[in-house]
């Protein structure tokens, strides 16, 4: 044993000998993790932002019936919280852990959760958040999606009927596309939404849902996906292709 010590430590001596000082420490030295950034980490403060209420809009609460039981173990059901405003009505649902705070005087509101460290009330808190903001905006000002058509010969237009599609509500209007194929692409306007042309290569969506508008925005998007070479097809808001060289034979 005394033999073997003595000859690592005279390998070690040798090892360090040889290489340069810079690599002597890394390895000899016991390994330790390094984190890829050098910065702290910094959790997400969008959940207990406050919620400004623009005139005209107003939170109604709604509280939910007695808890339920569900395989023999009581469910508190989720409250809801309806949006009021002049373009329309929209709702969401607030878990059981989740409080909101309307202070009607300085028209802002707060969303609060029970135990912050608790890794799914975090995660539902900002997205919450978000959804009553978009709801907030959606029934004062509206959302809206511009689409722009590129392409030689297409054009777009708004229909009162369409022939390849039945309508699903009364009034329902149709999104007609000549966008390349040998019949015109038609698309059912979603209830709740409006669809103008102010140009032929232009769609302006605009509806109280923001989910909802840029869900159509999508589907008729899909029909002409922006492709990277000639830079044709339909382009959503500030969207853009990066253009790549021909292919050379």
């Amino acid at each position: 044993m005394i033999l073997r010590s003595n000859c690592l430590r005279a390998s070690s001596r040798n090892v360090s000998m040889l290489l340069p000082d810079f690599l002597v420490p890394a390895l000899f030295s016991p390994h330790t993790s390094r984190p890829f950034s050098s910065t702290s980490r910094c959790r997400s403060r969008i959940g207990s932002a406050p919620l400004s209420l623009p005139q005209g809009v107003d939170l109604r609460f709604l509280e939910p019936p007695a808890r339920i039981k569900q395989y023999n173990t009581m469910t508190e059901l989720p409250k809801t919280v309806e949006i009021i405003g002049p373009l329309g009505k929209m709702s969401v649902q607030l878990p059981h852990y989740m409080s909101l705070d309307h202070d009607k005087e300085t028209r802002k509101a707060s969303l609060s959760i029970l135990d912050r460290e608790e890794r799914k009330q975090r995660e539902m808190w900002g997205t919450t958040r978000a959804y009553l903001n978009n709801h907030i905006l959606g029934v004062s000002e509206g959302h809206t999606a511009i689409l722009r058509l590129v392409g030689v010969g297409y054009r777009a237009t708004v229909e009162p009927s369409a022939v390849s599609v039945q309508s699903e509500y009364p009034g329902q209007q149709f999104v007609s596309l000549k966008v390349g194929y040998s019949h015109p692409i038609e698309l059912g306007v979603p209830t709740g939404m409006k669809a103008s042309t102010p140009q032929p290569t232009r769609i302006l969506l605009e509806g109280v849902e923001k989910e909802v508008v840029n869900q159509f925005a999508a589907k008729i998007r899909k029909w002409r996906v922006p492709e990277p070479y000639k830079g044709k097809g339909i382009f959503v808001n500030g969207e853009t292709v990066k253009l790549k060289a021909k292919k050379i034979k």
